[in-house]
């Protein structure tokens, strides 16, 4: 396993980062257990949560992929693990955390707090801010749209109360989630200016059909030295090729059929079949494929892995071991011109 420095902190997570969010719907305590143990013999030493977790959100299940991995944690040795966990925004409901979640000081103190307790830790290495509390597109929309902004709690409070948390201990660095160019390059001005923390890394999504990352965001944080946490490398799974197989396979497109508007646009059907065949013909399982393309970018410090089998978690902590040549590198370019972010 290889370590890579996060942004500009001090923290060198594992290529791969155990993903969490079935925890607590689709895994059981012990299941989540076995996936942890599988990931530490791997040499992983990232893990990450959510409060909101576990998805499909649900006020019964809210904070149990926390408390499945605190009570796992709690037997480990806490300084050799990388803990990160993301405070809820705005904008998607979710009245049943704190009454309707916002990112303000008070909702900030209460959250780590909660995140903390169920984490069973006295502090988290990342905390992360799950998605803006202003309105930008997100989740499968693409174009901005002005009409839907509205009031949000300003970035220098946000980053004054996180400065908080990490003035008393309780987190060691912040990072961002589901952001934009321009949120990245307002909250690293604002630190600049106020002498504030730093963030060090942003959670989006990026896959193989998601390549929008590279344009803007990759941009500002070379120069900001923000490391990119690649969630959803899979593609909800279709990048795994097995719903080219069986298009009713065992999964989250199919177990939660909500959360996959942006897999059901146009040229995503066609993109999936021509990365499967790519690496079919190239002798190897599309999701190592796919996870290899990701983990070989410059701008990823990690990786991140979802698995609801240990069979399915052991082939994604395997791909480590995959190198993509050039011609299948040559091969993936091609596709991508013929399909550009299919699925945003």
């Amino acid at each position: 396993m290889k370590y890579n420095q996060l942004g500009s902190s001090d923290l060198n997570v594992s290529e791969i980062c155990l993903g969490t969010m079935t925890f607590g719907e689709q895994n059981t305590e012990e299941e989540a257990h076995a996936q942890l143990d599988m990931a530490a013999d791997y040499g992983v030493n990232f893990i990450d949560t959510a409060e909101m977790y576990p998805v499909a959100p649900r006020a019964e299940t809210q904070g149990r992929t926390e408390s499945y991995v605190g009570s796992w944690l709690k037997n480990q040795q806490r300084d050799k693990w990388i803990v990160a966990t993301k405070i809820t925004g705005p904008s998607r409901g979710f009245e049943w955390i704190r009454g309707g979640p916002r990112i303000t000081k008070a909702h900030i103190e209460t959250a780590i707090e909660d995140s903390l307790a169920r984490l069973q830790t006295d502090y988290v290495d990342l905390y992360q801010i799950h998605w803006p509390d202003r309105y930008v597109p997100m989740f499968g929309s693409t174009s901005y749209d002005i009409h839907q902004a509205h009031e949000a709690i300003a970035i220098e409070e946000q980053l004054q109360a996180l400065a908080g948390l990490v003035d008393t201990g309780k987190v060691r660095y912040i990072g961002l989630s589901n952001e934009t160019p321009w949120g990245v390059s307002e909250f690293s001005r604002c630190a600049k200016v106020l002498g504030l923390p730093h963030i060090v890394s942003i959670q989006n999504a990026y896959h193989l059909m998601n390549r929008t990352f590279e344009a803007g965001l990759a941009e500002v944080c070379a120069h900001e030295k923000v490391g990119l946490l690649a969630y959803s490398p899979l593609a909800f799974g279709h990048l795994t090729g097995k719903y080219v197989d069986d298009p009713q396979a065992k999964g989250r497109v199919t177990q939660f059929p909500q959360f996959t508007q942006r897999y059901s646009k146009t040229n995503v059907a066609e993109a999936v079949q021509a990365y499967t065949q790519i690496a079919r013909d190239a002798g190897l399982s599309p999701a190592q494929m796919a996870l290899a393309f990701v983990r070989s970018r410059w701008f990823t410090a990690s990786t991140i892995i979802g698995a609801t089998t240990l069979e399915q978690l052991k082939e994604n902590l395997e791909s480590t071991d995959v190198v993509l040549t050039e011609e299948v590198l040559a091969q993936i370019e091609q596709v991508h011109q013929k399909y550009p972010n299919p699925a945003p």
